[in-house]
Formats: structure tokens, sequence, C-alpha cells
């Protein structure tokens, strides 16, 4: 009996120490066997809120309109923020382009401004996405 009460404690605890290696490893189940309740973890990567393989994001306010996978120029940033402010502000145009660098990339921060001397702000990552500066409040609708 005390065998048998020792290798179920031995089993135990190799259980746990294999349990505790996996999660510092980040080791999780295997891709498409998430089930209800579970959530992603840092460092796991999909198709979430920050957008995955597709270049695609859940963001409100962000949109994707950029060429994929490359990084934009000056000229492309000026581009995307007019077709932005032509689809969701009216009136606004292009005021300034001011480049500068977010994660050892170039970005842009675009000054639009409208019909009444309002002045919004867009910013525009190296791949393209087009993000309203202030958070969806700012966006006019």
């Amino acid at each position: 009996m005390q065998r048998f009460v020792g290798i179920a404690i031995l089993v135990l605890a190799l259980a746990l120490a294999g349990g505790v290696a996996l999660a510092q490893m980040g080791g999780g189940p295997p891709a498409g066997m998430m089930g209800p309740g579970m959530m992603m973890g840092p460092g796991m990567m999909g198709g979430g809120m920050m957008g995955g393989a597709t270049g695609q994001s859940g963001c409100p306010g962000m949109t994707a309109t950029g060429p994929s996978g490359a990084q934009i120029s000056e000229d492309q940033a000026k581009e995307l923020a007019q077709q932005y402010a032509n689809k969701y502000l009216k009136g606004f145009a292009v005021d300034k382009v001011l480049p500068f660098t977010g994660m050892h990339m170039p970005m842009y921060s675009v000054e639009l401004k409208g019909p009444n001397d309002e002045v919004r702000v867009l910013h525009i990552n190296p791949w393209g996405q087009v993000m309203p500066f202030g958070g969806p409040w700012r966006r006019a609708g």
C-alpha cells in the first residue's frame, strides 16, 4: 500500500512539473483546439483585435487601405489620408503631412483642415492603416 501511494505521489509530481514547464514555455492547446471560454494569450498569433496574417483590423476607426506588407511613402500617406477624408470627413482636405518614427519605422501624422477651419488629425502606420487620432468619438459620422 505504501508503495502504491509513493508511485501515485511521483506521478502527480511529474504531471505538475510538466504542466509548469509547459506554462512557462507558452505551450497551450494546438491551433484549432480552442474550446468555449478559452482565450488567446500573449504571444499567440491570430486574427484578433489588432489583425492577423490577413492585414485586416477589427478595431473601429481603423482602415487598412495601403499596400500589404510594404512600407508606404509620404506621398502615399497623403493620398490615403485624402481618401479617408473623402469617405468619412466631407469637405476636409490634407493640410500637413508630418512624418515621425514609430517602432523603428516611418509613420505619419496628417492634419486635415475642414471647410470652417476645423482641424482633424489622422495617424497612418507604415502599412497604410488610417487611424483617426483621439479615438472613435472624434470621427465624423
